[in-house]
């Protein structure tokens, strides 16, 4: 069975940095993901990570802004979130995609991140 879990997220100040880390257990994974949902709005995609190629995937809301990183021999991937912005204020979610699988099928149960000034 999958499992997920985040760290790091918390308050910070309008162009500080936060942090968020996920490790995920119990498959062999091909990637792994991070979606926010803020208040109101429809889950975005964040960013993503491929284990095989290193690759990494931004959403436009983030690109430029905050990076991803990740390690497959520990199955971690780490979000580094600068210059925040209000808008960047929501929970965030760490989720996986199983090798021989398409999509992300499982979730972590998210952590607050607040920016404000």
């Amino acid at each position: 069975q999958v499992h997920l879990v985040e760290s790091g997220g918390g308050s910070a100040q309008i162009g500080g940095s936060l942090r968020l880390s996920c490790v995920a257990s119990g498959a062999s994974f091909a990637a792994m993901s991070w979606w926010r949902r803020a208040p109101g709005k429809d889950r975005q995609f964040v960013a993503a990570f491929t284990f095989s190629d290193a690759g990494t995937y931004y959403g436009d809301a983030v690109r430029g802004r905050f990076t991803i990183s990740g390690d497959v021999t520990k199955n971690t991937v780490d979000l580094q979130m600068n210059k925040l912005k209000p808008e960047d204020t929501a929970v965030y979610y760490c989720a996986s995609r199983v090798n021989g699988t398409q999509g992300f099928g499982d979730w972590g149960q998210g952590t607050q991140v607040t920016v404000s000034s």
